[in-house]
């Protein structure tokens, strides 16, 4: 059990690369669960790739009232859009709605720099992945929808040995501006 519950969000600083590494690996943990041991087994993302991500403002955390990181979203704005390039909870953190409110930061910035829609790719049926996004608003996007810009990240996931096969690109529109 967790000795703190309050959670507070804001963008990743440069002496969080290591815990933003620490939560991706952990959370990567779960695919072992399944039978993904690929995804368990592979090494967390560089360092010097989360530094330029928090040097460019696009690194969310979800931080308890320890002052410990315990999520994060990673995300890319494109010209009409966000794209969602990761998100991650510990283990110890998950089911209290710290994702959902991830995507929701990730959501006001898209809307604060007048972008329609957050976009992401994700496993069709690993419950926390497809089925999870689902509930938060997202739907599929069909392969035959996919434009230059997520058919190059789709071409990227092949080039890092992803099974595109199970995966699927969803979308949500972004929450009207609030009165």
């Amino acid at each position: 059990m967790q000795d703190s519950f309050a959670i507070t969000f804001r963008f990743a600083e440069l002496d969080e690369i290591e815990a933003v590494r620490v939560i991706e690996y952990e959370a990567a943990q779960r695919f072992a669960t399944i039978g993904m041991t690929g995804i368990a087994d592979a090494q967390p993302m560089k360092a010097d790739f989360v530094r330029r991500k928090i040097e460019a403002s696009e690194i969310i955390v979800a931080v308890n009232d320890a002052a410990r990181c315990v999520a994060f979203v990673m995300f890319a704005p494109l010209s009409t859009r966000f794209y969602i390039e990761e998100l991650d909870v510990l283990t110890a953190w998950a089911g209290r709605r710290i994702g959902a409110e991830l995507i929701e930061q990730v959501d006001w910035l898209a809307r604060k720099a007048g972008a329609q829609q957050l976009v992401l790719s994700t496993f069709r049926d690993v419950p926390w992945n497809a089925p999870y996004y689902r509930r938060l608003g997202f739907s599929v996007i069909e392969t035959a929808q996919l434009d230059a810009k997520l058919r190059a990240i789709r071409a990227a996931h092949v080039d890092r040995g992803l099974d595109e096969s199970k995966r699927v690109f969803m979308r949500r529109e972004v929450a009207a501006a609030r009165a």
